[in-house]
């Protein structure tokens, strides 16, 4: 089984799907393309990355989902918010450069024992709201769960360098799903089956114990195995930024890379056999980086990858966190019976389009990342200035813009890293996929500062204004 069959190939001749009018868009060529796209992919590595997407992101829409329970009505839910990523982003932030020294499977291990603690503390320690428990205690708990979200998501990424594109497409999908099965499981089991608080929280501890079960009993462990004596980063070649492979090539060597079958060190190597090489031999031993080395790796992604990346998240969860709350109507005009229920809805909506578009890399890849961040960024000023000024006429244009939202955040997150392993090379790709990631949680932790300033005074400018609904929201 070959892990690394690319499928980034021209339409023509990969099975990416044609657009609908398109010359070629019948419904047989649909399903011939649709079959090809997924010629080779292994059910074991799909199945396996699928779940490490949900149930490392489970745990962190869970505890969103129960900000209220946790801190009370009165606390700031961005102060939840930043307990859930402030860690996981300094965890991305520094864990790239001596991580590599870490087996996956000791990694899984402690990322299983974090999220299970985690979540035991927070569901444990005495409720805020009616045993007078301490504030900080839980969001210590959510720290710790934190951490095993940043470790994981890095690892993760990592670990898609040896199984190839449809394991990241697998963790795409299964990320992108972790938001809807995570609001609605804490809404089953606590309006469902009426669990408590404390006994929802507890259920969902054990969740963490799948992500082992996945790594050892279904992810195939040959190309680990086959990787085992290249550990560690291979040394980066002194030459000038404007020798670097993440510069775009001639379109007929890019179209040789995405046509490359096999592995991805073949595409790779089809993709930089055309850029300049240093007077280093060609074959030599990997050794172990230096922290100067892969500081100059990380300075080299941030334009081309992680800057597009942090955009959109700063701009979606300043949306979630700090203006989606003030987007209410009244009641009449809505098909709510409470204020209360506009922000859920809102919350559904950008989970599905994070879904849909998390798991479309197998049919859909964007050229380049900067246009929907920047239309990410417009939707933020639009629903700024709707907040302000109350110019849209229904809820559902905002239902709309929720959507579209969603499909932007998750479009982003899922081809930057599909980009980085067709333009990345090889023996620089592990790292690349694994320090990109901090970009995500740096976004949210932006946003979750940003929103704490202006959700409030969003609020109170509409209630000045003859707009007191942001203030009902008990109700």
């Amino acid at each position: 089984m070959t892990y690394g069959t690319t499928m980034n190939r021209s339409p023509s001749s990969s099975g990416l799907l044609p657009l609908p009018g398109a010359p070629g868009s019948s419904w047989a060529i649909y399903k011939a393309r649709f079959r090809a796209i997924f010629q080779g992919a292994d059910a074991s590595v799909l199945i396996a990355f699928w779940l490490f997407g949900v149930i490392n992101n489970v745990c962190y829409v869970i505890i969103l989902s129960a900000a209220v329970d946790l801190v009370g009505p009165s606390v700031p839910k961005g102060l939840v918010l930043l307990a859930d990523v402030l860690p996981s982003f300094l965890t991305k932030l520094v864990a790239p450069y001596f991580i590599h020294a870490i087996p996956y499977s000791v990694r899984i291990i402690i990322m299983c024992a974090l999220s299970t603690g985690g979540m035991f503390l927070i569901a444990l320690t005495p409720s805020v709201t009616t045993d007078g428990g301490s504030i900080g205690l839980k969001l210590f708990g959510v720290g710790i769960a934190s951490l095993s979200s940043g470790m994981g998501e890095l690892s993760m990424l990592g670990l898609t360098h040896y199984y190839g594109h449809f394991s990241l497409a697998a963790w795409g999908s299964g990320t992108g799903g972790a938001g809807l099965i995570g609001a609605g499981l804490y809404v089953f089991l606590t309006d469902t089956l009426k669990l408590s608080i404390k006994n929802s929280l507890l259920t969902s501890a054990y969740l963490p114990f799948i992500m082992p079960l996945a790594f050892f009993l279904i992810l195939p462990q040959e190309p680990l195995r086959q990787a085992h004596n290249k550990k560690g980063y291979s040394d980066l070649p002194q030459i000038s930024i404007e020798d670097e492979d993440v510069r775009e090539p001639p379109d007929d060597v890019a179209a040789e890379a995405l046509l490359a079958p096999g592995p991805p060190s073949q595409a790779a190597e089809a993709y930089t056999s055309h850029s300049p090489r240093p007077s280093s031999p060609t074959l030599r031993e990997p050794i172990k980086p230096t922290f100067a080395t892969n500081l100059r790796r990380a300075r080299r992604l941030f334009f081309p990858y992680m800057l597009p990346l942090l955009l959109v998240y700063i701009a979606e969860y300043t949306i979630n966190q700090g203006i989606s709350p003030t987007l209410l109507f009244p009641l009449k005009s809505t098909p709510f019976t409470a204020y209360r229920q506009f922000y859920p809805m809102y919350a559904f909506l950008y989970q599905l389009g994070v879904f849909i578009s998390r798991s479309s890399i197998s049919f859909l890849i964007i050229p380049q990342l900067y246009l929907p961040s920047l239309l990410q960024i417009a939707n933020l000023a639009l629903l700024t200035l709707h907040s302000l000024f109350f110019f849209l006429p229904s809820v559902y244009l905002i239902f709309l813009v929720i959507f579209w939202e969603g499909l932007l955040g998750g479009l982003v997150y899922v081809n930057t890293f599909a980009k980085i392993m067709k333009e990345v090379r090889e023996e620089d790709r592990e790292f690349s996929l694994g320090a990109t990631s901090v970009s995500d949680s740096g976004g949210i932790c932006v946003a979750s500062l940003i929103g704490m300033v202006i959700e409030g005074r969003l609020c109170e400018w509409n209630v000045r204004r003859g707009r007191p609904w942001c203030g009902n929201l008990e109700s």
